[in-house]
């Protein structure tokens, strides 16, 4: 069963989140046009980790090749060409080329990479920026003041710069 989706109404009530729409329709473009091979798993391993498990069997390091740009993760395999060493009476096992990729959120990086038993791991860590982290706001009593108080040391309103105006009687800076 195929589902689509109209994104339509999101564009026209929200502000500042067409890049998370747009995302919302590649990937939904994206994934009736992407090959099924490699399988791949993604796991949750700790509160902002995740691993990319691929089955690369038959694949070696050397001929594979992980790469990050624009929050996009591409995962290629490019077998090299060993057809006329050998001679298979089956060959089951996929040794065809692919490039696989994910599209990373914001502040998603690779950690690292690891080649075992025919399965290749991929570590993702999330590292959310201070500024970005939720903060509690402590609220005061009192009247809100209108004048905001001058900064002890601002260069800008020293006595060097020559604006003797700027004072008021006892020496401080004025507000403006």
């Amino acid at each position: 069963m195929m589902r689509t989706f109209d994104l339509s109404p999101l564009y026209r009530s929200t502000i500042g989140f067409d890049r998370m729409a747009n995302l919302l329709d590649s990937i939904n473009r994206a994934d009736h046009s992407q090959p099924s091979y490699p399988p791949y798993n993604i796991e949750l391993t700790g509160e902002d980790q995740y691993r990319i498990s691929m089955a690369v069997a038959g694949f070696d390091e050397s001929e594979l090749t992980l790469e990050v740009k624009e929050n996009t993760l591409s995962v290629t395999g490019k077998k090299s060409d060993e057809s006329g060493e050998r001679k298979f009476l089956h060959q089951g096992i996929a040794a065809r080329n692919f490039e696989r990729r994910f599209q990373l959120a914001d502040y998603v990086r690779v950690e690292g990479a690891s080649l075992t038993n025919g399965l290749l791991h991929v570590e993702l860590v999330r590292e959310i920026p201070e500024k970005m982290k939720p903060r509690t706001i402590a609220i005061g009593s009192g009247s809100a003041k209108q004048d905001k108080p001058s900064l002890v040391g601002d260069s800008s309103n020293d006595s060097a710069s020559g604006d003797s105006a700027d004072k008021d009687s006892a020496g401080k800076n004025k507000v403006a």
